[in-house]
């Protein structure tokens, strides 16, 4: 008999750690609750537990680490629907190349960055056009 893992005390721990500055220790814990968060199909939640990972690879100055996290999280995010925390992990993504000097891969996030704005940018403006909800009618 396998004992289930309680995802929520995880990401509660995993949180505690980060506070109390064991920034190795939450973001092993964050990578493991965000697994198990994708299993059971919280996809928000798994976004955020890799973006969490990917702040504790930064405090740890462990750059090309957080890049993979903040992109897993920005990745997650994006495939379903939560792009404004999509491109929040990619600015991170972003600024974590930057500071490992890695200056193209930066400018090719910034790139992609401006397609996902452009494109909800165009799909509110078509959001705008077609509601003619009026009060009046």
């Amino acid at each position: 008999m396998s004992i289930k893992e309680d995802p929520i005390k995880l990401h509660k721990d995993a949180n505690a750690l980060m506070e109390t500055g064991k920034s190795a220790e939450a973001r092993d814990l964050f990578t493991k609750v965000g697994e198990l968060y994708y299993k059971g199909q919280n996809y928000f939640g798994a976004a955020e537990m890799y973006y969490k990972a990917g702040e504790c690879s930064v405090t740890l100055k462990e750059y090309s680490q957080a890049v993979e996290f903040f992109n897993k999280a920005a990745d997650i995010a994006l495939n379903k629907g939560f792009d404004r925390y999509g491109l929040s992990a990619l600015e991170e993504a972003r600024n974590a190349q930057k500071a490992e000097g890695n200056t193209k891969e930066a400018e090719e996030i910034e790139v992609r960055i401006k397609e996902i704005n452009d494109e909800i940018n165009k799909q509110n403006a078509a959001g705008d056009e077609d509601s003619s909800f009026s009060v009046f009618s």
